[in-house]
């Protein structure tokens, strides 16, 4: 199935139309990409270049809902972004760093984004803190270069988050970190591609991709999703 689509450039990074994640023998298709940053003095500033791998099962657990919807529709739904970071399938995600960055810079950001998250829904909890912990002591010794990159396992039917790093950009064979929190792997994800992400151009580019992907389910139906 994955041959059948292309992968995404996002500012000059490449990201493959299918993937095996870190410790997986499992392929997982792309399903969009986009970059992180920020409008500087009258500049976009690129921090980091993000992608967002499904598991083939994903198409049958989103299409009967979202299939024959447009670009536009799932792009202002926040339900459909919903049903992809709490989805029933494994995703990975991607994080790939343009500029020079510490493992802690990273890792207290995602944290404190969590967290504040979590306090103002009125759901941040103990085992959720511990959580954080394990997250923060996974980056404590890391530094990223530019080029390197976080790969982010998300595994529903585990409830757990691996994490595992390069500092080029190439898939590693095992994961660094497991954190067995549903709440904390779903959140990740939601914090890149939730109506308040921090990659628009990511969200965008799922609803682009999945749009055509789920309208072209037949594996015998090929089109471009270089876009």
């Amino acid at each position: 199935m994955e041959s059948l689509w292309k992968g995404h450039n996002v500012h000059g990074i490449h990201f493959p139309p299918a993937v095996t994640s870190p410790g997986s023998t499992d392929s997982l298709f792309l399903a969009g990409a986009g970059p992180r940053g920020m409008n500087i003095a009258g500049e976009f500033i690129l921090f980091t270049a993000i992608a967002i791998y499904f598991h083939d099962n994903a198409i049958k657990i989103l299409a009967p809902k979202w299939k024959g919807k447009s670009e536009t529709e799932l792009n202002k739904t926040p339900d459909f972004y919903r049903d992809i970071y709490s989805g029933n399938f494994e995703k990975m995600t991607r994080v790939t760093m343009v500029h020079a960055l510490t493992g802690p810079e990273y890792s207290d950001k995602v944290t404190e984004n969590c967290m504040n998250a979590w306090k103002a829904a009125g759901v941040f909890t103990q085992d959720k803190a511990e959580a954080l912990d394990q997250f923060k002591e996974a980056f404590k010794y890391q530094d990223f270069p530019p080029g390197g990159t976080i790969f982010f396992t998300h595994l529903p039917a585990s409830n757990e988050l691996t994490i595992a790093f390069s500092k080029d950009g190439a898939i590693p064979k095992k994961w660094n970190a497991v954190i067995k929190n549903e709440a904390l792997s779903e959140a990740i994800l939601q914090s890149i591609i939730g109506e308040h992400g921090v990659s628009r151009g990511a969200r965008k580019n799922i609803a682009l991709r999945m749009s055509k992907i789920l309208g072209n389910p037949d594996p015998s139906a090929k089109f471009n999703t270089e876009l």
